[in-house]
């Protein structure tokens, strides 16, 4: 049976085993999904003894998505642009193929949920890997602009530049930002401690969309304040997840699953519903 694993560190709380074997039973492809979790400095041989030992794919998480980019044999565009893979596959001739599915499982869950992309001003909160993971797609879509606010803002102009010839991107401080925006997106890690960006409340309108990559069994902290400050439409990262992974599994074989069924699935085991 082919084998395929989740790396990171930690990982045991990953969703990624029960969101594959799902994907594998509604598309009946024979198949099982794991976690590994080597110690920080053990990744780049536990990578290569799965595939030695006959490992098909494997997807990649905090923190080993910098180094996968360093260890694979090619590299995707997308990959390429994200500095960053998070999706291996082993070619039927034996290469290693990074590849970064972050971004379209992002831009596909902002669509299922009917955020309207094209000639939107969006603002992307953090210059992180998040942040770099989605940059192509969203600019792929055409917003009519696209705004980087990070603490560091030499790190927020770093990362328009490197994007700008995919689209109209550039960097301000929290303290230059205008509205109005059409969507937020929260690429930093403030959910996880409870903590927020810090942006002004005016830029919360009602027709606003709002959305966190962070997720969890209820509102982050993020889409709770947004919400107290008037947004109708707020969205979690729990459907990115679920698409992302998506978009690995037709990676690896060939064949789309749905998300929807799935996501209904990962949130009741979350406990959300």
């Amino acid at each position: 049976m082919d084998r395929y694993l989740v790396f990171g560190h930690p990982v045991r709380h990953s969703k990624s085993p029960f969101i594959h074997t799902l994907f594998a039973r509604q598309t009946q492809q024979e198949l099982e999904y794991g976690l590994a979790e080597p110690a920080v400095d053990e990744f780049a041989q536990a990578l290569r003894t799965f595939f030695d030992q006959g490992g098909k794919g494997c997807n990649v998480t905090v923190p080993f998505k910098e180094q996968a980019f360093t260890l694979v044999d090619c590299l995707s565009p997308r990959a390429k642009r994200a500095g960053a893979v998070n999706t291996i596959k082993l070619t039927d001739d034996g290469v290693l193929l990074g590849d970064n599915t972050d971004g379209a499982g992002l831009v596909a869950d902002l669509k299922s949920h009917g955020v309207t992309l094209a000639d939107s001003r969006i603002l992307l909160l953090g210059a992180g890997g998040a942040a770099r993971g989605a940059l192509a797609s969203l600019l792929a879509e055409l917003p009519s602009e696209l705004v980087i606010a990070n603490r560091t803002h030499t790190k927020a102009q770093q990362l328009a530049a490197e994007f700008h010839d995919l689209g109209p991107v550039i960097a301000q401080t929290y303290e230059q930002l205008a509205g109005p925006f059409d969507l937020v997106i929260n690429s930093t890690s403030a959910s996880l401690q409870g903590e927020l960006p810090p942006l002004a409340p005016a830029l919360i309108h009602t027709d606003i969309a709002i959305y966190d990559m962070m997720y969890g069994a209820s509102d982050t902290a993020f889409i709770s304040w947004a919400k107290q400050h008037g947004a109708r439409q707020t969205m979690d990262g729990l459907g990115m997840l679920v698409e992302q992974a998506a978009e690995a599994f037709t990676v690896w074989r060939g064949i789309r699953p749905g998300t929807k069924q799935v996501l209904r699935e990962l949130k009741r085991n979350l406990g959300a519903i």
